[in-house]
């Protein structure tokens, strides 16, 4: 049998059309490559930023306070004359995690900022699960129905040394200074040293912006794409 070539068929099928009348035929497109053409990797643009404006502008309603001054020492500081809120003082249902980080990554002289821009965000729930209780300590009611225990406690060994038998106690200040601003490495020494050892010379005042650096390269990018301005130089 014989087997017509390529040009003869090429032939054949340009004298075949409708009638025999020359119609046109229509050729295949040739098939689509098989080798893969690479999407051209974008090139990321480095962004440093500078965190010491952060520390040096003044927190809206303090009394032109900066954020330094808030946190150096860190303790939480009462001016009798000036409404309770943090961080003048602490009202029970003060946001202060969310207060706080607003006045360590926003711009505070943008209108529309503020320490309460965080915590005015629609994700926390609108106030505490149980009221909190009018006298000391505070605290609110459990949630539910916990066990109670049908009698007094024992087994207990708590220490009763005298007063002079404490050196220090773990500080107590603004709650997401530890947790936010001091590494790994000097969480204990930082949770044992006095209010008199922050002070002095701003001791932990670099370690604060290391760290506030750090979380400016994590997130600094989304929280301008919230549309908040942060408070740290780009360049």
């Amino acid at each position: 049998m014989k087997i017509a070539t390529p040009l003869a068929l090429a032939t054949m099928l340009v004298s075949c059309g409708e009638d025999g009348a020359g119609s046109q035929v229509v050729v295949p497109a040739p098939l689509p490559s098989t080798t893969a053409t690479g999407t051209p990797t974008p090139t990321a643009t480095a962004v440093n930023y500078n965190v010491d404006r952060c520390f040096t502008q003044t927190i809206q309603g303090e009394n032109g306070a900066t954020l330094t001054s808030i946190l150096i020492p860190d303790t939480l500081k009462l001016d009798l004359t000036r409404t309770s809120h943090f961080p003048n003082g602490r009202d029970l249902d003060d946001q202060v995690i969310d207060i706080l980080l607003a006045t360590l990554l926003l711009d505070m002289t943008v209108t529309g900022q503020g320490p309460n821009t965080l915590a005015g965000v629609p994700l926390n729930p609108p106030a505490n699960d149980k009221p909190f209780s009018i006298t000391f300590p505070f605290l609110a009611p459990p949630n539910g129905a916990p066990q109670l225990a049908s009698g007094t406690g024992s087994g207990f060994n708590f220490r009763n040394d005298p007063d002079s038998g404490y050196v220090s106690v773990d500080r107590m200040g603004n709650p997401a200074v530890a947790t936010a601003l001091i590494g790994s490495s000097m969480k204990l020494t930082f949770n044992d040293d006095t209010p008199t050892g922050d002070a002095t010379n701003q001791k932990y005042l670099a370690e604060y912006k290391n760290e506030l650096h750090k979380l400016f390269d994590l997130i600094g990018d989304d929280l301008e794409k919230l549309q908040l301005r942060i408070c740290a130089d780009k360049s």
